[in-house]
């Protein structure tokens, strides 16, 4: 027994059709493109993995619009914390859309103005715990987001991760 569907060249023109829908939807999503800041501070961020014999870690998309996210929601806020709206950083990456298998995150605030971005690098350089994070060998992507908040604020958020399936490295 054929399908109705089959008995009509109505699947033929479904068929047809599909992959134009599909090129359609491709030329709608937006091109993940880095900031001047953003490019500028993942190479500061690549230089110290690179001095510590590491792999640079790779930009991704989802988790750059996790960061992106976050670093805008705390600059709204005005308060700099890794748990916001009860949202620790691994829930705002899987809202993102990002498989993860490891996940961690750097934050970072400036009161007054604009410092370099070499002044943030080596702020967290200069913090055990985002140093590790930074020089951690289990991640291999990141994400990064910067805010400014209408007082002049800036806030900085980085995520690290490695999807999941993907073993670390040794």
């Amino acid at each position: 027994m054929i399908p109705s569907l089959f008995r009509s060249p109505l699947w033929l023109v479904l068929l047809l059709a599909s992959p134009v829908v599909l090129a359609e939807e491709a030329k709608k999503s937006p091109k993940f493109e880095m900031t001047k800041d953003e490019q500028t501070l993942l190479k500061l961020l690549n230089e110290e993995r690179t001095k510590a014999h590491l792999p640079v870690l790779k930009p991704h998309p989802l988790l750059f619009k996790a960061a992106r996210t976050h670093a805008k929601n705390m600059a709204k806020q005005r308060k700099m914390e890794h748990v916001l709206d009860g949202k620790k950083p691994a829930q705002r990456v899987e809202a993102a859309g990002y498989n993860w298998g490891k996940v961690s995150e750097n934050i970072a605030m400036a009161e007054d103005g604009e410092p370099p971005l070499t002044a943030i690098v080596k702020d967290w350089m200069e913090s055990k715990t985002h140093r590790e994070n930074l020089l951690d060998k289990k991640v291999s992507e990141t994400g990064l987001g910067i805010a400014r908040n209408d007082k002049g604020e800036i806030y900085y958020a980085q995520v690290f991760a490695r999807p999941r399936g993907i073993k670390p490295q040794k």
